[in-house]
């Protein structure tokens, strides 16, 4: 994770100690059979991650308590023991009550007095621990004899019914207790019951029905307005699978998915605020080519419309000037032109490259990287890239003309070099130089079609997009 990512997490987290409206102190007692005289760690779930919030003093019969005087976050918790192990416990607005269990299982000794949530949650555990023992010998059977069909198909109506009778467990449960945060966790966690497509006019039934639904429905059944979500994984999975599993992976599909999202998160300032900084932040830092274009959409449409509330000035600056950096270098976008002298002390305007296809790329003589980088794509460009109507336009990022030649020499670079040997370019900010070797392969109208390449990728890249843009010419 970058810095700038690291940032954006990290005020994200620090802001949600005690966003909650509970004016009520805690006082949870935990007891835990088997251990004393030691020390357990109270977590939560944060997104896809856990987080400590307490260090709990264990005493000789394995007592402990978990209070304090501010209100406390509603969400699953996690009490952890020294041996990593932990059972979790859900925090709705119960205030006080007691868990009383023993490390030879956590879930099947549970005792709770005091906590309707805690109640059902752990009824419910020890429900699918049962149904898991009767899925078990059905898995291995099933693994067995796959290939007897009669036998499969035996296998796979006992594992339906099982499968039922979980569903129709939560479905009770929701409609016993539709309030309680338990009904909203089953809820957020199910998944669209899709039903029978509809037919065509032609006859024939619509084969993109059950996708088109599945998505349309895939945020039914969540809350956004419960806080209390996040401090569950479940949000994180729902956005990650909608994101990553239902969405094209291009990046207007992917800008148009998170702003769809976003919009139901304004229900809660909170949760709009974890959906706006977890959507920046993931396409910002995606390892995915292209994606920085969800990131410079965001940022326009949530952080420089003064919609992001949670962001002071200094925020402000650094996520708006990011986005400014790489808009001009998003795929698509003409790559801007550089006026560089070269090593013969020529201007050589990066527009006036003469070719099908440019290599622009960024090395530095000093650079242990482009020491071995930058020599395969002088073999790679007398091998394939010349031949195919590319040029390289290289643009050394050092000062010190004579380690400059020298490179150029030794390693027999024949393209365009060229250098700011007078420093008065401004090209490390104007192509987001922060590192060396950088790649950007040009078009010959000098947009940008890939960039960030590794040296490697290049021949790949290459012939797929020619043989793309031959598909198109002949479609």
């Amino acid at each position: 994770m970058n810095k700038f990512t690291f940032f954006l997490f990290a005020l994200l987290l620090n802001s949600y100690v005690g966003i909650s409206k509970d004016k009520e102190a805690y006082n949870i007692k935990i007891k835990i059979n088997n251990i004393s005289n030691t020390e357990c760690y109270m977590g939560y779930h944060f997104a896809e991650k856990q987080y400590v919030s307490d260090t709990l003093k264990v005493d000789a019969k394995g007592n402990m308590i978990y209070s304090g005087t501010k209100p406390l976050d509603g969400g699953i918790y996690l009490v952890v023991t020294p041996n990593k192990k932990y059972f979790e416990v859900i925090i709705a607005g119960e205030t006080e009550f007691s868990l009383e269990t023993d490390t030879l299982d956590f879930v099947k000794n549970m005792k709770v007095k005091g906590s309707k949530e805690n109640e059902w949650f752990y009824a419910y555990l020890n429900y699918m621990a049962n149904k898991s023992k009767e899925l078990e010998p059905l898995n291995r059977k099933y693994e067995a004899l796959k290939g007897n069909k009669d036998s499969v198909e035996l296998l796979r109506s006992k594992m339906s019914k099982i499968d039922k009778e979980v569903k129709d467990y939560k479905v009770n449960f929701m409609k016993e207790h539709p309030e309680s945060f338990l009904a909203k966790i089953f809820r957020t966690s199910q998944d669209p019951e899709v039903p029978e497509a509809p037919k065509l006019p032609n006859g024939k039934k619509d084969s993109t029905f059950a996708y088109k639904y599945f998505k349309s429905h895939f945020f039914d059944g969540v809350d956004f307005s419960d806080a209390r979500l996040l401090r569950t994984p479940l949000i994180y999975n729902k956005y990650k699978q909608y994101l990553e599993k239902l969405t094209y992976q291009i990046p207007d599909s992917i800008a148009e998915a998170c702003i769809y999202i976003i919009e139901k998160a304004k229900a809660n300032k909170e949760v709009f605020k974890y959906t706006v900084v977890y959507t920046t932040s993931t396409y910002e830092s995606s390892k995915i080519m292209g994606m920085d274009a969800v990131f410079v959409r965001l940022v326009e449409e949530y952080y420089n419309t003064g919609q992001a509330y949670w962001a002071d000035s200094t925020l402000m600056f650094k996520i708006s000037d990011r986005a400014r950096v790489l808009k001009p270098l998003l795929l698509g976008k003409k790559a801007p032109n550089l006026l560089l002298y070269d090593d013969k002390n020529q201007l050589q305007p990066l527009w006036g490259v003469k070719a099908k296809y440019t290599v622009l790329c960024f090395w530095d003589p000093d650079c242990s990287h482009c020491k071995k980088t930058v020599p395969q794509l002088g073999e790679i460009y007398h091998k394939s890239l010349k031949a195919k109507g590319f040029e390289v336009y290289g643009v050394c990022t050092e000062t010190e003309e004579a380690k400059w030649h020298k490179f150029i020499e030794e390693n027999k670079l024949d393209w365009i070099n060229v250098a700011d040997i007078k420093l008065q370019n401004y090209f490390r900010s104007i192509y987001d130089i922060s590192s060396t070797p950088v790649i950007y392969i040009l078009n010959e109208k000098k947009e940008i079609i890939a960039k960030k390449l590794g040296v490697e990728q290049i021949e790949e890249f290459t012939d797929n997009y020619m043989k793309m843009e031959l598909k198109k010419k002949l479609n």
